[in-house]
């Protein structure tokens, strides 16, 4: 899927855990984050630009390794072994699985448990009138969690 939709998806489940949360903000900042991440390795994606991502790009292939729940996993337990209060760990899962649900939904799907073959894919195009619709839904569905989480 493409950034703004992982963007939107991403953002509706921020404003769902938010009331739940202490830090917020730093909540937020890491789970966009970790939503954006599994892109590293695609040179033409936001993240991908960065120079450091050239070298992750250099040692994988788009959609393997970091396109996995291994990595999410890994990662996450690596966080919750630094900081056992989950203040970092709870929103990379958060939004690097959802990066992940997202991509599962699209033709070339992900591999969810690499080193395994085993795909998980479904029928939406990327950027098709599809996942437009998916982020125009998502969006509409952001912009009346934010007016509820602010007035009330």
């Amino acid at each position: 899927m493409m950034y703004k939709t992982h963007i939107g998806i991403a953002m509706f489940f921020i404003l769902l855990f938010l009331p739940h949360v202490n830090s917020k903000i730093i909540f937020a900042v890491v789970c966009l984050f970790a939503a954006m991440l599994p892109d590293i390795d695609i040179a033409s994606s936001r993240v991908g630009r960065a120079k450091a991502a050239r070298i992750v790009q250099f040692f994988t292939r788009h959609r393997g390794f970091f396109h996995s729940f291994t990595f999410c996993i890994a990662v996450s337990v690596i966080l919750t072994l630094f900081n056992p209060t989950v203040i970092l760990a709870l929103p990379f899962f958060l939004g690097y699985s959802v990066h992940l649900l997202a991509d599962s939904f699209t033709n070339e799907g992900i591999m969810p448990f690499w080193p395994s073959k085993k795909r998980l894919s479904w029928k939406i195009p990327v950027n098709s009138i599809i996942e437009k619709s998916i982020f125009v839904s998502f969006l509409v569905v952001d912009l009346f969690m934010l007016v509820v989480l602010v007035l009330f």
